[in-house]
């Protein structure tokens, strides 16, 4: 009986999988979870939500990435910037603060990411998402992690008002109000669990500092009986999974845009991670197939109450040290999730509001890069400008807004770029000059492109009679494109110079050929396989056309 061949994008981890890798993967598989499960359950809170939302999200998503996915390595759940855009985005449609009554929104905003990325793929548009400057991403992380922080403070202090989502002023003044009814036994186990987190992280950043101070903070209820003392307790966990069901419809039009925002954060965050990861001997990310395997992740997770998701690069990293070779560690993470979904739910009934609220504290404080942004200061001023201009559009006008300015000016930062003409001479032979243009000529620089050939034309006062221009970048070419080298060699023709095509690929010739101006230039032997074999050509036609019979080509300088 013949065997049934994996398709090479399925478990695409597991090739070349050898049995002595199982233990490493599933010690792996048990560090993550002893990380991503409390961090998953700590940011369900940054956008209000219960937090078995984020337990679930520990489940569906990252057994879909581990069937799809391209890193060995990367653990794909929820993360500090993605919760936050969650919550502004929940906010900003107005959906109704009641957690219970805000899944059903959720779970649309969850399809509506997943969507976006997979037409994302359908587009191939991969390589282009990843042209979002590193800026913009270091200005909205400060943002985020400003944003959050202060938005924690409040619960820190063992107040019960959430002001996650609604900006970074409203919390900071929340603050102030706190400190005249904080509760100091809720204060004493915030800091003590900030302290605990810290130092683990610096000393001993295996430890799972998380886990530490989860089981911690139940212990202290569980045997001291804190609670007693004004320390609130997480609304009551229930025990199982989410049954699969339906997205709420009614809020989608006001959800595209934060769904948009979230849908390019987590596709940057899931690529940068699955990069930074990846070792030499493993093969290479393709985008294309991160595309797919979040946008997967978080359609069909959607259908079971999960928030948007992305590859963490904490709980990815605790996967890497510990030794995970492939994706199975991810299907032991996942078994571990559904164990404690199904079975710890009073547990983790017990567990300290504030001891979330540490965790969240700690993990998005160190989103806030000063350092990095200082030393990009002395390197670039525009990416320092992009990304301090992000970060301040974060804390005054909200995390969307900044998301947008940051794509918009990243964009036109790549435009301006794209559109600086590369023409390069090389080769010169009497009166004709051959030049080849080392970017495409496209829609936004043809006409740039176009004066720059003119100047340069010009520079040789009048004694260019031929002009060769080769065009071996123009992989695809437009009608605007067309229509701008048509217009070149009727200004060149009114300065007593010819324009020669040369190097134009297959491709773009079939299309050039639709035209009567190209057929006419091809017909008349201005379109040639090189740039020297043009120089060679024009020359020739120019010395018989002076001397009235055959040529006699002189010596060329050779552009090669």
């Amino acid at each position: 009986m013949k065997a049934v061949r994996r398709p090479p994008w399925l478990f695409s981890t597991l090739e070349g999988y050898r049995s002595r890798w199982v233990l490493g993967d599933v010690i792996a598989g048990l560090s993550a979870g002893a990380v991503v499960i409390p961090q998953a359950m700590a940011y369900a809170t940054i956008a209000n939500l219960p937090v078995q939302v984020g337990l679930y999200t520990c489940v569906v998503p990252m057994i879909v990435y581990a069937a799809l996915g391209g890193s060995r390595a990367m653990s794909v759940s929820t993360t500090s910037t993605i919760a936050t855009l969650t919550a502004t985005t929940l906010v900003s449609a107005g959906v109704a603060a009641d957690a219970e009554d805000a899944i059903g929104s959720l779970m649309m905003l969850t399809l509506l990411v997943g969507v976006v990325l997979l037409l994302a793929r359908l587009c191939r548009l991969g390589s282009l998402v990843e042209n979002i400057s590193g800026a913009t991403v270091l200005g909205l992380k400060i943002g985020v992690g400003a944003t959050v922080a202060v938005g924690q403070l409040p619960k820190l202090l063992g107040e019960t008002d959430d002001f996650s989502g609604s900006g970074f002023f409203r919390s900071l003044a929340a603050v102030g109000h706190a400190f005249s009814s904080a509760n100091w036994p809720t204060v004493a186990l915030s800091v003590g669990s900030i302290a605990v987190l810290i130092v683990l992280k610096r000393l001993a950043p295996k430890v799972p500092g998380t886990l530490i101070v989860v089981v911690g903070g139940i212990l202290l209820v569980w045997l001291a009986g804190i609670d007693e003392f004004g320390v609130r307790l997480i609304e009551a966990v229930p025990s199982g999974l989410h049954l699969p069901g339906i997205p709420d419809f009614a809020q989608t039009t006001a959800l595209v845009p934060g769904a948009l925002a979230i849908a390019v954060m987590a596709f940057l965050e899931s690529a940068a991670v699955a990069r930074s990861l990846r070792t030499p001997i493993e093969p290479q990310i393709d985008s294309d197939q991160e595309l797919f395997a979040t946008g997967a992740a978080n359609t069909l997770g959607s259908f079971f109450g999960t928030m948007p998701a992305a590859g963490g690069f904490s709980q990815s990293a605790v996967n890497q040290s510990a030794g995970a070779r492939s994706q199975l560690a991810t299907v032991v993470t996942v078994v571990l999730a559904v164990l404690v979904a199904l079975f710890l739910g009073p547990v983790l009934s017990l567990m300290p509001e504030a001891t979330l609220a540490a965790m969240v504290f700690v993990a998005v404080a160190g989103l806030i890069n000063i350092p990095e942004l200082v030393r990009w200061a002395r390197i670039s001023r525009v990416d320092f400008w992009v990304a301090s201009s992000v970060a301040v559009i974060g804390l005054t006008a909200g995390l969307l807004p900044a998301v947008a300015v940051g794509v918009v000016v990243t964009l036109i930062l790549v435009l301006r770029e794209l559109n600086v003409p590369r023409i390069r001479v090389v080769g010169h032979s009497g009166g004709v000059l051959g030049v080849n243009l080392d970017r495409g000529l496209y829609t936004a620089n043809a006409m740039a492109n176009e004066r720059k050939l003119l100047e340069i034309v010009d520079d040789e006062d009048g004694q260019v009679e031929a002009l060769v221009l080769g065009l071996a970048q123009q992989e695809v070419v437009t009608i605007t494109v067309l229509d701008a080298l048509e217009n070149l060699d009727r200004e060149l023709s009114q300065h007593g110079t010819t324009l020669h095509l040369a190097e134009l690929p297959n491709t773009a010739a079939a299309v050039a050929a639709r035209t009567p101006w190209f057929t006419g230039l091809r017909a008349t032997g201005r379109v040639h396989d090189s740039v020297f074999e043009g120089i060679e050509s024009a020359g020739a036609a120019q010395s018989e056309s002076a001397a009235g019979g055959p040529p006699h080509p002189g010596e060329l300088d050779d552009p090669r």
